[in-house]
């Protein structure tokens, strides 16, 4: 089996199994208690919390535990709208091609009264700075950018928006779900006041993940209960996936360059092969993007027969978002970059890990020129644009 699929989970790694072990047998206390056995677990808790830190750039105090991405993007957002509301100002910026924790949570925000204004995106699949600057108004509360766009993989500059928005005195938050691990983050350097982050994309557990908020940003709590994260994340903490998650930032951080300049080449070894591919396009720049993603369009098929027939030759891709792989419609992401519905449909995501290797690269470029072949000769629109009935979208 070739593992194609990064972008949507990762495989756990040695050291975070091993960090985790401990505290699924022997440190298994509740690290709210005040005896000693749980006064033991709230020491690894807060050790995990200033390692997590320190690869952030951050202080440990501005790190709240939550389950994930989706709940640290929204209540980031939650937490900023409620801000800005208490000021009178119910404007919030956004991209057009944000992961549905953002989008959603906007729609939420926007039956409440609040206007939101979502960016267009540019074909390289990058929103600028300059964008941003000119959509801010005297009544904007918030602008969230994710990083890197989980999709396409498209690298955003969130350092100049972070710069712009500082600037305007607004505050910024970022997805950083998918760049975290595998490009370099430091908060305060970048400007970036809200921050999300998943585990399982840089090879941590399942169902654990971080929102930064800088010193002095009064979380709103969207889970009520306890008072555990400083009263602003209800629920017994998840310590052994948090030491986990503190071992894989760690590992994945200490290796970045290393992973990304491997990566990088094996990344663009793929893009090379599959735009030999007549009527085949990237989807989003060919630079600035995500070390190890690949996303491509290819006209004339349908994306979930491509997924299939490459199951079948042990390949395991996507074709977009993990979140949506179940809905019928084309990718938001693909549709924000300008690519038409009939297009979109037939589109690849091969996101590559660490330990991908040029024969694997080499045996995807075969199977996906062999599939795509495949699937055109069977098809009737196909054969509609081979014959001059229907106009090609892309060049040979």
């Amino acid at each position: 089996m070739i593992y194609a699929d990064n972008a949507a989970t990762t495989a756990m790694s040695k050291k975070a199994i091993h960090a985790m072990l401990p505290y699924l047998d022997e440190v298994y206390g509740n690290p709210s208690s005040l005896y000693a056995f749980g006064q033991k677990a709230k020491e690894a808790l807060e050790a995990a919390r200033g390692r997590i830190a320190a690869c952030l750039g951050c202080e440990a105090r501005e790190i709240t535990f939550t389950s994930g991405g989706s709940e640290s993007d929204n209540q980031a957002i939650m937490t900023a709208a409620a801000l800005g509301e208490k000021k009178g100002r119910k404007h919030i910026i956004s991209t057009a091609f944000e992961h549905h924790a953002v989008l959603h949570t906007l729609e939420k925000l926007k039956k409440r009264g609040f206007e939101i204004t979502l960016l267009p995106v540019h074909e390289n699949g990058i929103v600028t700075a300059k964008q941003v600057a000119e959509a801010i108004r005297e009544d904007t509360c918030l602008v969230t950018v994710m990083y890197a766009n989980n999709e396409i993989g498209t690298i955003q500059p969130v350092s100049e928006i972070g710069a712009v928005c500082r600037e305007k005195g607004v505050l910024f938050h970022s997805d950083a779900v998918q760049a975290a691990g595998h490009l370099p983050v430091n908060v305060n350097e970048q400007k970036i006041d809200m921050l999300s982050l998943s585990a399982h994309k840089f090879h941590g557990p399942k169902g654990i993940g971080v929102l930064y908020a800088k010193r002095g940003i009064l979380l709103e709590s969207i889970i009520s209960g306890g008072a555990q994260e400083r009263g602003k994340r209800a629920g017994t903490e998840n310590l052994a996936a948090i030491v986990g998650m503190a071992a894989a930032l760690e590992e994945a951080c200490a290796e970045i360059d290393n992973n990304a300049k491997r990566l990088t080449a094996l990344r663009d070894r793929l893009i090379a092969g599959l735009n030999k591919i007549p009527y085949s396009e990237l989807n989003g720049d060919a630079g600035k993007r995500l070390p190890g993603n690949v996303n491509f369009c290819f006209e004339g098929i349908e994306g979930e027969s491509l997924l299939l027939l490459l199951d079948d030759k042990g390949i395991c891709a996507s074709s977009g978002s993990a979140c949506t792989s179940g809905s019928l419609d084309p990718s938001h992401v693909l549709l924000a970059i300008g690519r038409p519905h009939e297009v979109a449909h037939g589109s690849l995501r091969l996101t590559l890990g660490e330990n991908t290797t040029e024969d694997e690269v080499d045996y995807m470029i075969q199977a996906v020129t062999e599939v795509v072949t495949y699937l055109r000769n069977m098809s009737p629109f196909w054969r509609d644009l081979s014959t001059g009935r229907r106009p090609h979208v892309f060049a040979e």
